[in-house]
């Protein structure tokens, strides 16, 4: 009786898995009901401030790449490895006395990428002109349009590699010569109002 009642069982479990797929979770648990497509290895997002760009890199091949705007010299981008812990869509902008409904006023546009390092992130804006300049409060800023594409790519615990210097990565990746000696010197332009925005 017992050995028909676990065949059974062990049917009723093979027939179940053959209906609904499994997934591994970020913790590597399975998880019942996830798509197949849920399951991949996490990008990794290359900034260089020298170059005032942002690439998405998978398995070493760069899937997009976007001019950005980085930290002005009064608040320069922090740099080093990050991970993503957070992605709002049309975020509110809170500093304290402001808060910023979503819109075409909001500092950090249409879609705002957290990183586990507290009030930085990849973000919108609603100022395009400060893109490829040195005008951010520290945060990484692209063009709306850009930001809104580069969501789509991008999951919690993606890894973001801030580069303050040019390297033989952001040199492949972006162009030119690697110069490890040099550091990118920071315009001084208007910031938009905001903390590290």
């Amino acid at each position: 009786m017992e050995r028909a009642n676990g065949n059974a069982a062990r049917r009723l479990r093979a027939a179940w898995l053959a209906v609904v797929p499994l997934a591994l979770t970020a913790s590597g648990f399975a998880q019942a009901g996830a798509p197949a497509e849920s399951v991949r290895k996490p990008r990794v997002v290359l900034v260089s401030i020298a170059d005032r760009k942002l690439a998405v890199l998978e398995d070493g091949n760069v899937l997009a790449s976007f001019p950005v705007a980085v930290g002005a010299a009064v608040s320069p981008s922090p740099t080093g490895e990050f991970e993503i812990v957070n992605r709002i869509p049309n975020p509110t902008y809170y500093r304290p006395g402001v808060v910023i409904a979503t819109g075409k006023d909001n500092p950090v546009g249409t879609r705002w990428i957290g990183l586990n390092l507290k009030g930085y992130g990849i973000h919108g804006t609603n100022a395009p002109k400060s893109i490829g300049h040195a005008r951010s409060h520290g945060c990484i800023r692209l063009r709306n349009r850009d930001v809104e594409k580069l969501f789509t790519m991008l999951r919690v615990g993606d890894v973001v590699e801030i580069r303050g210097e040019r390297d033989e990565e952001t040199a492949e990746v972006f162009g030119g010569a690697a110069d490890g000696m040099t550091l990118a010197s920071a315009d001084s332009g208007s910031a938009s109002a905001g903390g590290a925005e």
